[in-house]
C-alpha cells in the first residue's frame, strides 16, 4: 500500500509539473495583451489621467449618456445610438475595464461614478439623461442618489441595480498564474463558447452570430490589461444597491424598461426595482438581456419618455 501511494503521489506531482510547464509556455508563446488604441482608433476623453473610451451621435439637443453593463463595450449601442441623435446628443461610455477604456483600477462603484461625472466635465455635458443597462444601471441609481439636480432623469435597463454576493475568498486564490492567464486566452478567443453565452443573453430574435459579431464582442478581451482586471473585480462580486437605497431616489424622472425573456436578469427583480423607484415599468416583448441589440426602436421610446420630456 504504501508503495502503491508513493507511484500515485509521484504521478501527480508529474501532472502537476507537466501542466504547469504547459501552461507557461503557451503563456510565452500565445498573444499577449494589445494596446487599446491598435484595435479602436476613438475618440477617447481623458478623465482623472485615464483614457475612458467612447462613441458619440448627433449634434444638437438635450444630452444622453448610455452605460454599458458587464463586458459591455459602448458598441451595444450602435442601432439605439442613430435613433436617439434625430433630438438629442448622445454618448456611449466604455465603462472600466469593459471596451476600450484605459485598464487602470479600483474598478469599483464609486470609482465608475466618479468616471461618469469626470466625463461629463471633460466633454461639456450638463443636466444628462443617464442610462444604464445591467450592471450600469446601479451607475445610474448611484448618481441619482449623488446629484439628483444634475441629471435630468434616469433609464434602468435589464438592471435592477442590486448588488448580490461576491465569490467566495477561496475562488481569488485560484486566480495565479500560468493556469489563470492560459485560461483566459483560451476562453476569450473561443468562438463556441462566445456563441453559446451570446445566444443565451440575445434571445430568439438577436442577429446572426456570424464570425464579425463574434469579434465584436471577442476583441476587447485583448486589451492590455484585462485578465488583471478581472482578477482584481473577482472579490467584489456585482455591485450595486439595496432595494432600500432605491426608495431614496427623489427628484429625477425614471423609468425602468426589461426584455420580457430575459433570464439574465429576471422581469421580476426588475418590476420590484420598479416599484421601489416609483417609476414606470415597460416591457420589451421582443426582447432578451440585450434589449439595445434586439429591440433598439423600443429602447429609444423608453428613453425618449424621460430625455424628451420637457
Amino acid at each position: 500500500m504504501t508503495r502503491w501511494l508513493r507511484r500515485v503521489g509521484y504521478a501527480l506531482l508529474a501532472i502537476a509539473i507537466a501542466v504547469t510547464a504547459a501552461a507557461a509556455i503557451y503563456d510565452g508563446v500565445s498573444a499577449g495583451g494589445v494596446p487599446a488604441r491598435s484595435v479602436y482608433a476613438g475618440p477617447y476623453a481623458e478623465v482623472d489621467g485615464r483614457a475612458l473610451a467612447y462613441r458619440r451621435w448627433g449634434t444638437h439637443g438635450t444630452p444622453i449618456v448610455l452605460i454599458g453593463g458587464f463586458l459591455e463595450a459602448s458598441d451595444v449601442w450602435r442601432d439605439v445610438g442613430p435613433l436617439l441623435a434625430r433630438s438629442h446628443r448622445v454618448y456611449a461610455l466604455d465603462l472600466p475595464p469593459f471596451g476600450y477604456s484605459e485598464r487602470r483600477g479600483p474598478y469599483t462603484l464609486e470609482t465608475w461614478l466618479d468616471e461618469v461625472e469626470g466625463f461629463e466635465r471633460a466633454l461639456g455635458i450638463v443636466r444628462p439623461t443617464l442610462v444604464g443597462h445591467s450592471l450600469g444601471a446601479a451607475v445610474v441609481v448611484g448618481e441619482a442618489l449623488r446629484r439628483p439636480r444634475a441629471l435630468r432623469g434616469i433609464v434602468l435597463l435589464d438592471g435592477d441595480a442590486i448588488r448580490s454576493g461576491s465569490a467566495p475568498s477561496w475562488v481569488a486564490s485560484l486566480a495565479v498564474d500560468p493556469y489563470f492567464t492560459a485560461a483566459y486566452r483560451i476562453l476569450t478567443s473561443w468562438n463556441w463558447l462566445f456563441a453559446r453565452v451570446l445566444k443565451g443573453v440575445y434571445g430568439a430574435n438577436g442577429p446572426p452570430l456570424d464570425a464579425a459579431e463574434l469579434d465584436r464582442w471577442e476583441r476587447p478581451f485583448r486589451v492590455a490589461g484585462t485578465a488583471d482586471a478581472f482578477k482584481q473585480m473577482l472579490p467584489l462580486g456585482i455591485q450595486g444597491y439595496e432595494l432600500g437605497d432605491l426608495r431614496r431616489v427623489h427628484g429625477v424622472r425614471v423609468v425602468v424598461a426589461w426584455g420580457a425573456h430575459d433570464t439574465t436578469d429576471s422581469v421580476a427583480s426588475g418590476r420590484a426595482s420598479a416599484a421601489a423607484l416609483r417609476a414606470p415599468f415597460v416591457v420589451l416583448p421582443r426582447a432578451a438581456h440585450l434589449s439595445m441589440l434586439v429591440d433598439p426602436a423600443g429602447v429609444a421610446r423608453a428613453v425618449e419618455t424621460v430625455a424628451g420630456a420637457q
